[in-house]
């Protein structure tokens, strides 16, 4: 145990120097519109070509990305209610079902358009529509993508978060939205988990609350999503069982359980104020971790096709979320 802490310790320490950059870039003028999260991500994008020649830091840098973030997002949960997640999360159903026909209905169908094998449309359209590399990397197993065809998806999905990350804060100011149609838009139409909660939290800390709650209850269709290709894959193939204790993203039984904690007031208020303003810093930890792991010559270098895919899809899904909340009047 000790000699893996040691393992982690330099990555973790690289991200936490990124992050406090950040946050102090972030608190600069006309710099704190786009929030500390968007630049520990471009940070650790420009600094991947040093870090990677450097194999001590890797360890650090993943785990920052994958595990921690997921502590910072059940740290949120100890300043939020039952009431505010229920509330939301039966509201963004009604999206969420909209943004999932768009992502794999108009995926399949553009695949179709673009000669794409359907299962790297399916990955494609799951890191669009569910939870970027979380819901790839579920999904690939289960219907036998290949390592060719996740790394088209995983490319395909996050160049496109990026760019997000970066315009929905600006974009969300320039429409006027409130601090929950914001939320509701980010949480439904940004891809990856920290990519949410970075343009979440950049526009309000209102809005990266409502996010997160949004973005979680999205995170939960990967399990029926995957059952469904499970059967799908399964006609044409003698396919296994999809593991449920694989794909079920167990942290948000934890987030729910700090929110029930919350809404009972068993956490006194200094304290889960202090939880999630940890939390949103290992969050911008998490988002230069990501930036440290992301080759953008190599991503700049995909196959046309699934980049036109992902392209395509992305903005279809945020042009309908929009819309819907548009016709809902929750704007």
């Amino acid at each position: 145990m000790k000699q893996r802490i040691m393992v982690l310790i330099p990555g973790i320490i690289l991200t936490a120097l990124i992050a406090a950059v950040a946050q102090g870039l972030g608190s600069l003028g006309l710099l704190s519109l786009v929030g500390p999260s968007v630049w520990a991500l471009l940070i650790g994008i420009c600094l991947h070509p040093v870090a990677k020649q450097f194999a001590f830091f890797q360890e650090g840098i993943g785990f920052t990305a994958k595990k921690l973030l997921r502590f910072a997002i059940i740290g949120m949960g100890f300043t939020l209610n039952l009431t505010q997640v229920l509330s939301i999360g039966s509201f963004s159903a009604i999206v969420m079902l909209f943004t999932l026909v768009t992502a794999f209905g108009g995926g399949y169908l553009l695949g179709k358009i673009l000669g794409l094998d359907w299962r790297q449309s399916a990955l494609i359209s799951a890191g669009t529509g569910i939870c970027g590399a979380s819901a790839i990397a579920a999904l690939a197993p289960v219907i036998d993508g290949d390592e060719e065809a996740i790394a088209w998806a995983l490319s395909a999905t996050f160049i496109f978060d990026v760019a997000m990350v970066i315009l929905f804060p600006l974009m969300g100011r320039a429409l006027a939205m409130s601090d929950i149609g914001y939320g509701l838009w980010a949480g439904t139409a940004v891809n990856d988990t920290s990519s949410v909660l970075a343009a979440g939290y950049a526009f309000s800390e209102e809005a990266g609350s409502f996010a997160i709650i949004v973005k979680l209850a999205r995170t939960l269709s990967i399990v029926p999503i995957a059952i469904l290709f499970s059967w799908i894959n399964g006609r044409s193939s003698q396919r296994k069982q999809v593991s449920l204790q694989r794909i079920f993203p167990w942290f948000i039984i934890l987030f729910l359980a700090a929110v029930l904690l919350n809404s009972l007031s068993l956490i006194p208020p200094a304290f889960g104020a202090q939880v999630a303003k940890s939390g949103r810093f290992i969050m911008v930890m998490a988002l230069g971790a990501v930036g440290l792991s992301t080759d953008a010559r190599a991503m700049a270098c995909s196959a046309t096709k699934p980049m036109t895919h992902g392209f395509i899809i992305s903005v279809a899904v945020v042009l309908v979320s929009y819309l819907v909340q548009a016709l809902l009047n929750q704007i």
